[in-house]
C-alpha cells in the first residue's frame, strides 16, 4: 500500500482530531437515543439530523485511521542539514522580478494551507523545489505565466 509523507505536527493535528471525535460518540449516541423517545422515527428531524452527525463523525473517523496508518511520518528536524529542500523543510524564496520574499514549509497534501505558509507537495511550487539547494533559481509555471523564484534559506523546523 502506498504511505503518504507527513510531518509529525501533521500527523499530532489528526491524532487529536481523532480523539476529539471519539470523545463525542457518546454524545451522539445519547442524542439519538433521546429523539427516539420522541416517536414515530418517519418524521422525527431531531433523530435524523443526530443520525446524519453520527454518520458524519464516523466517517471521518475512519478517513483519518486511514491516513494515519498510511502515513509515513517525517521529522525534519532529525535529518542533516545539506542546503537542499526536502520534505518538511521550511523554506525562504524571493521572486527573482519582484524582489517579494514568501516562506513556505513542503508538507503532505492533507496538511497543506498556504494562507499558513504549508504548501503541498504536490503543488507545481513544491515539485519546483524539492532537490534544489540554497542559491539556486528555479522556474515556476502558473496559471499566470512563468514566476522564477531563487532560494535563499531551507530551515529544518
Amino acid at each position: 500500500m502506498t504511505k503518504y509523507p507527513m510531518t509529525v505536527q501533521g500527523a499530532r493535528a489528526l491524532e487529536e482530531e481523532l480523539k476529539i471525535l471519539k470523545a463525542e460518540r457518546p454524545k451522539i449516541s445519547q442524542a439519538i437515543a433521546e429523539a427516539r423517545e420522541l416517536g414515530d422515527l418517519k418524521e422525527n428531524a431531531e433523530y435524523h439530523a443526530a443520525r446524519e452527525q453520527q454518520g458524519l463523525a464516523e466517517a471521518r473517523i475512519r478517513d483519518i485511521e486511514g491516513r494515519l496508518q498510511n502515513a509515513q511520518i517525517i521529522d525534519v528536524s532529525t535529518l542533516p542539514h545539506t542546503g537542499k529542500v526536502i520534505f518538511g523543510t521550511t523554506v525562504d524564496i524571493v521572486n527573482v522580478e519582484t524582489d517579494e520574499e514568501v516562506t513556505y514549509q513542503i508538507v503532505g497534501d492533507d496538511e497543506a494551507d498556504i494562507k499558513s505558509g504549508k504548501l503541498s507537495v504536490s503543488s507545481p511550487i513544491a515539485r519546483a523545489l524539492v532537490g534544489k539547494s540554497e542559491g539556486d533559481v528555479v522556474t515556476v509555471r502558473t496559471p499566470s505565466g512563468v514566476v522564477e523564484y531563487e532560494i535563499v534559506e531551507v530551515r529544518h523546523v
